[in-house]
This record gives structure tokens, sequence and C-alpha cells, in this order.
């Protein structure tokens, strides 16, 4: 699916199909009510939210939403294998006809936010 190159995710989203658009709008949602803080912005021509570096994102394919998220474990790819969706070692394939896995996204950015603010504490 070719896009023009986004200036925000607005354009981003609009620039996409309409079933497209209701996985992402959906996603955003849970995103920005999840982590308020994250600062929501265009990265590799796709939706990239920060909060003490990478906290998660997604991306438009032809038949999916790509959602990508570092803190994903064993043992969510399990649990969403089982319910119906495909998974990479970082991201969870949402087809169109999907309904977005809310809570596990949720509890998902959560836990990326907490391993970003022990990093930062680390350093």
């Amino acid at each position: 699916m070719h896009m023009d190159k986004p200036k925000d995710v607005d354009s981003y989203i609009a620039n996409a199909t309409e079933e497209a658009r209701s996985v992402m709008d959906e996603l955003r949602s849970i995103i920005k009510s999840a982590m308020p803080e994250a600062e929501e912005g265009i990265s590799w021509n796709v939706p990239i939210y920060k909060y003490h570096g990478i906290l998660v994102g997604f991306s438009v394919a032809k038949h999916h939403v790509s959602f990508g998220v570092d803190s994903l474990q064993e043992e969510d790819r399990k649990i969403l294998k089982e319910l119906g969706y495909k998974t990479g070692k970082k991201t969870i394939q949402i087809k169109f006809d999907q309904e977005v896995p809310a809570v596990i996204i949720k509890r998902l950015v959560l836990a990326q936010a907490e391993v970003n603010e022990l990093n930062i504490k680390n350093r």
C-alpha cells in the first residue's frame, strides 16, 4: 500500500482505507488513554509514540494494521495466537475485520512505559 510521506498521525490515518482507519483510530485512542504523556509523531514514515524512548507504533499493510511494541512477551504471543492474531517478535497483526485486543494493547503500552522509565533511571 503506497502512501505519501505523512506529516503527522492525522494525515497518516486519513491516507489509509476506511477499514484500516477504524483499527488505527482505536489503537491511537488506547495508546493516548493508557499513556497521555506519550509524544505522538511520525518516525520511519509511520506513527510512533515516545515516552522516555520509543513506546509503541503502528503501520498499515494491505490487509491488516501492525502494532509494534518491544515488551511483547512469549506468553502474550501465545494468548494472541489463541485469539486468532498473527504475531511477530515485537508485532501484532490486526486484520481489518478483527476486533482490536484493547485490554492486551493497553497492558503492553503500560509495560513498555515501565521498561522505558527503568532504562532512564538505570543510565
